[in-house]
């Protein structure tokens, strides 16, 4: 007879999300997993091909939960600005996940960057003062949005900056105002 399945995929992924969420991708490993899930390695492999795979489907989780969790917060009623504050805050109160997703590369800068990047361009397809700009004044628009918060980000998770959320916001806003203005000018 054969056995019952007591350990499923799901509760795997949120070992391994829960993991890297407070180990960093250094943790992700079979064994780390199956500790967290008090288990052997054996239900990782009958779920997985192997770890890439594990990885792979890991992303496809961090990001729904990005884009439902994080980004989705309404602060100012400025759909671009909430998101780029979405993500400092992201940045600032998930470090460790923060670090490993967008500042040591373990899932793909490239795919990191184009979750950011597919979210601000549809915000700013919606946008009274961006909607009109080309495809490409949206892109050089969102690259120096992205530069100013990754920065703002970067130095608050590494605790190398200290300001609080209305200096946050203040910072942001002012930055964006003028990136848009100076994108429109330019168009």
């Amino acid at each position: 007879m054969a056995r019952k399945k007591t350990i499923t995929k799901q509760q795997i992924l949120n070992a391994a999300y829960d993991v890297v969420k407070t180990e960093g991708f250094g943790g992700f490993t079979a064994r780390n997993i199956a500790k967290k899930m008090k288990c052997s390695t054996q239900p990782i492999y009958l779920e997985f091909k192997n770890m890439d795979d594990l990885k792979n489907e890991l992303f496809e989780k961090i990001k729904t939960y990005l884009k439902t969790e994080i980004y989705s917060h309404e602060h100012t009623g400025d759909p671009l600005l909430d998101a780029c504050l979405n993500y400092i805050y992201f940045a600032d109160t998930e470090k460790v996940l923060f670090r490993a997703l967008y500042i040591e590369n373990h899932l793909g800068i490239e795919k990191m960057h184009k979750i950011s990047l597919d979210f601000a361009l549809s915000l700013m397809n919606e946008k009274e003062e961006t909607k009109d700009l080309s495809e490409d004044e949206k892109f050089q628009l969102f690259t120096k949005i992205w530069i100013v918060a990754q920065g703002i980000a970067s130095l608050l998770s590494s605790g190398l900056l200290s300001m609080n959320s209305e200096q946050v916001e203040a910072s942001l806003n002012d930055s964006l105002s003028e990136m848009i203005l100076s994108a429109r000018y330019e168009a």
